[in-house]
């Protein structure tokens, strides 16, 4: 399935990752998804997203409102200790990721990646803990799937951010939906100005 995504939709892919390490989560959701849509800025999908008032600035606001970021191993009386005594934690983290590379700080993930399509499955392994993958949600792979089926349907032979736009559309019930619903907008318009769009673009 992965052959069929444009550059641009492979770039939604990664970029979900990268939202979802931002954010510190230990996963990939459709939130991260609908983040990596925005940050396309040429894209289809960002388009559309952008013209109905969706800005990332927000999304990501409220995707931290309703989950959260990972908390730190240390608690916020731990963190404001170390302060009074002059140890500033996000100064420590900076240099820290400065001299060993992005996300030394993150957790281990206790299994062994194998790759197996077009995400990783862990499974515990010999070589001890894995850094830096971060799986993604059942219903992220299902957005991703739906996608795939909506550029079918369209009678499309590649899967654009407008496909991921419309899958995660389709399923309709992540946090991406959520946020969405929250901020006003209807999926069935959101998902009618995308397919006007391609039209508009055929």
């Amino acid at each position: 399935m992965f052959e069929r995504f444009t550059d641009r939709a492979r770039g939604v892919v990664t970029g979900a990752q990268d939202e979802a390490r931002q954010l510190r989560h230990r996963h990939i959701g459709t939130e991260h998804l609908l983040l990596a849509l925005l940050a396309d800025d040429a894209g289809l999908a960002g388009t559309v997203l952008r013209d109905a008032g969706v800005y990332p600035e927000q999304v990501r606001a409220d995707i931290r409102a309703i989950v959260g970021t990972d908390p730190d191993p240390l608690g916020a009386a731990d963190a404001e200790a170390l302060r009074a005594i002059g140890i500033d934690l996000d100064a420590v983290r900076s240099k820290v990721e400065e001299t060993f590379g992005e996300g030394a700080l993150e957790p281990p993930h206790t299994c062994q990646p194998r790759r197996r399509g077009l995400f990783l499955r862990g499974e515990p392994g010999p070589l001890g803990p894995v850094r830096g993958h971060i799986p993604f949600t059942a219903r992220a792979k299902k957005v991703l799937e739906l996608s795939l089926r909506e550029a079918l349907h369209l009678r499309h032979k590649h899967i654009g951010t407008e496909h991921i736009l419309l899958g995660l559309l389709r399923e309709g019930d992540g946090l991406a939906a959520k946020v969405l619903s929250d901020a006003g907008l209807r999926l069935d318009d959101l998902r009618g100005h995308v397919l006007d769009a391609l039209h508009r673009a055929a």
